[in-house]
């Protein structure tokens, strides 16, 4: 029966999980500017590491800091959340100030990049959720839409630098954001505080990138036997 309430009825589903609007919008908002700056402070600080100028590092922040978000938007449908404010280009005019001002300091910080990465893949990802489910979307979609919106953004910035997509790597990346929002929605489902929920969800994203980092831990690898014979040959 909570299955079916859950999916059914999407607008009640709405109603019954987020009893105050503004609230919500203001919750949204705020994980999604601060998932702006996190996701620009990584894709410029990789720009600076490919020795780009300081355009094509704004350029690279902004792209890397939207691309998910934008992509989001568009399949349901909706302006994008950048175009409904400038403080997305401001934030991202702030990501670029830290990174020329404290070069040095985030030059000294082990996998400075890595953080702030991190950070934004569990902001968007929340974000994403949040928005699908508000615009009436069961709960199997917000957790992919999640899950585009949280890792979209790293997979933009992979490839403007030519490198190979993160999530196509060994490391567990899009992974942890699914299993954030399968978190987000067991918790939704058990009228958990819309707060609480975020806080846990965001923890929980940031734990797992953490620790498959630390203990090299990744999903298996496919493997082709007919390319392994060419290899051999």
């Amino acid at each position: 029966m909570l299955v079916e309430s859950l999916f059914i009825n999407r607008n009640h589903q709405y109603r019954m999980f987020y009893h105050d609007p503004v609230f919500i919008h203001s919750v949204q908002q705020t994980i999604e500017i601060l998932g702006t700056l996190a996701f620009a402070i990584s894709g410029i600080r990789h720009a600076a590491a490919r020795r780009y100028d300081w355009f094509g590092g704004f350029v690279c922040g902004f792209v890397v800091a939207i691309g998910g978000g934008t992509l989001r938007d568009v399949m349901l449908g909706v302006t994008p959340f950048w175009m409904t404010s400038p403080m997305y280009i401001v934030c991202t005019f702030l990501a670029q100030a830290m990174v020329i001002l404290f070069a040095r300091l985030l030059r000294h910080l082990d996998n400075a990049w890595f953080f702030f990465d991190t950070l934004g893949l569990a902001l968007f990802t929340i974000a994403g959720i949040q928005k699908t489910l508000v615009c009436g979307h069961p709960f199997w979609v917000a957790i992919a839409m999640g899950c585009i919106t949280g890792s979209a953004g790293g997979v933009i910035r992979d490839l403007l630098l030519n490198r190979p997509p993160v999530i196509f790597r060994k490391e567990i990346y899009a992974m942890a954001s699914i299993l954030g929002g399968l978190v987000y929605w067991l918790m939704t489902s058990l009228h958990v505080n819309v707060a609480v929920t975020v806080v846990v969800v965001f923890v929980i994203i940031v734990a797992v990138r953490i620790l498959a980092v630390k203990y090299h831990l990744s999903l298996p690898i496919l493997k082709d036997e007919e390319l392994k014979k060419d290899d051999s040959q």
